[in-house]
């Protein structure tokens, strides 16, 4: 029965993140877990984020706090910092081999794998699983100029999900973001003052 899809979430933090900001939006991670329970058997929810880890505050705990009590298996692990052939200060922190791992690792008990990425990188990994016998879902968007989605990518998947017309279902209400910034902030009223990831905490829920 379609009601008993065995279903496993891949979400690139950074990614979506990106994605989701490009629309004009931030995702509702509750709303997010909840769409995939009602559409099966939801087995897991990743999510992937490297995280800066001298950083006095990084914007983007909160919410890695927030997944990891509610249902998410939060994947972590620190960026690295490096000095280019230039000389210029660069910070890497890519999670695609956490991810293609895992995915491997749980496709046979899985039907379809949703990723929330763009980045063709994950080409040959959607092949991979799909030799397996897994449908693939993969959630990006080509509404913006240029796609967030490669287009080798978009081309593997099984499906295409374009994110912005899941806006409406996993969106944040916009209403509550004032509030949500103002309350966090009285909270914490020295977050404001370090830098932090480029990660909003409205995306935290209370």
């Amino acid at each position: 029965m379609a009601d008993q899809e065995r279903i496993a979430l891949f979400i690139d933090g950074a990614n979506l993140y990106a994605t989701a900001k490009s629309l004009g939006f931030d995702i509702d991670y509750k709303r997010l877990l909840k769409e995939h329970q009602n559409r099966g058997k939801l087995i897991r929810a990743f999510y992937y984020t490297a995280l800066v880890e001298d950083q006095e505050y990084s914007s983007i705990r909160p919410l890695i706090d927030w997944l990891d009590y509610n249902g998410y298996s939060v994947v972590t692990k620190p960026t690295k910092e490096f000095i280019d052939s230039l000389g210029r200060r660069k910070v890497k922190g890519n999670m695609d081999i956490e991810l293609a791992v895992d995915a491997m690792e749980m496709a046979e008990h899985l039907d379809h794998i949703v990723l929330f990425s763009g980045d063709g990188d994950f080409r040959s990994l959607v092949e991979a699983v799909q030799r397996k016998g897994v449908r693939v879902s993969v959630v990006s968007t080509n509404a913006t100029q240029p796609a967030m989605v490669a287009d080798e990518l978009r081309r593997q998947a099984d499906e295409f999900i374009d994110l912005v017309h899941l806006a409406a279902k996993i969106g944040r209400d916009p209403n509550e973001r004032g509030e949500r910034t103002q309350k966090y902030q009285e909270r914490r009223p020295a977050a404001s003052a370090f830098g932090g990831g480029g990660f909003d905490q409205d995306a935290l829920e209370d």
